[in-house]
């Protein structure tokens, strides 16, 4: 039975656990949380209580990656909360971890936020060299090439839009907001469900040392989007600002269409909300 480690088995993680599980493969996922190792053991992952801090992982690393040949790294920078943390600092410091290991792929789980929003509405692809200014975009970029420049595991960079599923919407948020800015930029986002199908893509496929920007194909303009799943969520229709030059960017799926051949399932069109 093949064997993968999860680091990081949060909204994502866990159900992709659960969907891998399904796969036949053994998942090793790991939690900060104690209360969640009986969780994760009563579905058939076999749990550990890990931490990647800045002055190193903390808990039974080696273990959590022993026997694995792939590991998928799939925890949040939270530089938003903490923008003083140091992301590439907790990814570099496991990398020693992974490279005396049985790992030889990995999966990082990115974001294109790494991309900036610019007026005009660039075009990205997966030829697209990232340019985010802000902290966080930037320290993603960094942890990226770190991991791609290793020469002793083979690395797979998916970036990930907006994510989302019928619970968790953004939506929700913006209602709140008044005079949001953008509203004229492109939608960038992606279902749950879709994440998983493409990890599991990737991994039936074996496509490694490579980039995936993932996003639904379709993207229509914000204002008009939050507004109309707002209107269908019975919340308040958010407030724009309309002043303000709109800047933003369309996230190309092609790679993911044409390269991975894989079929989105879940759009984001009002109806299918």
């Amino acid at each position: 039975m093949k064997q993968i480690s999860i680091l990081g088995t949060g909204w994502l993680g866990f159900p992709l656990a659960k969907a891998l599980l399904k796969e036949k493969y053994s998942i090793k996922g790991s939690t900060t949380s104690e209360n969640k190792l009986t969780t994760l053991k009563d579905v058939g992952v076999h749990p550990y209580l890990i931490k990647v801090a800045e002055d190193g992982p903390k808990g039974s690393i080696d273990s959590f990656l022993d026997g694995s040949k792939i590991l998928i790294i799939n925890i949040p920078p939270g530089l938003r909360r903490n923008p003083e943390s140091n992301f590439v600092g907790k990814i570099q410091n496991i990398i020693p971890y992974i490279e005396r290991s049985t790992i030889d792929k990995v999966l990082f789980i990115s974001s294109t936020s790494v991309f900036a929003d610019l007026e005009g509405f660039p075009l990205i692809t997966s030829e697209t060299i990232p340019n985010a200014s802000s902290n966080a975009g930037k320290q993603l970029i960094e942890t990226e090439q770190l991991l791609l420049n290793d020469q002793k595991f083979e690395t797979t960079i998916l970036r990930f839009a907006g994510l989302f599923d019928t619970r968790r919407h953004p939506a929700t948020m913006l209602s709140k907001r008044k005079n949001i800015k953008n509203p004229l930029a492109p939608v960038n986002l992606i279902h749950r469900e879709d994440c998983i199908g493409i990890i599991k893509k990737i991994i039936e496929t074996n496509r490694w040392n490579t980039t995936f920007n993932a996003s639904y194909p379709e993207h229509p303009p914000k204002a008009e989007y939050y507004s109309a799943i707002c209107k269908k969520m019975k919340l308040p229709i958010p407030d724009y600002d309309f002043v303000t030059p709109s800047k933003g960017k369309v996230i190309d799926a092609d790679k993911v269409l044409n390269n991975l051949k894989y079929n989105f399932t879940n759009g984001v069109d009002v109806s299918n909300e």
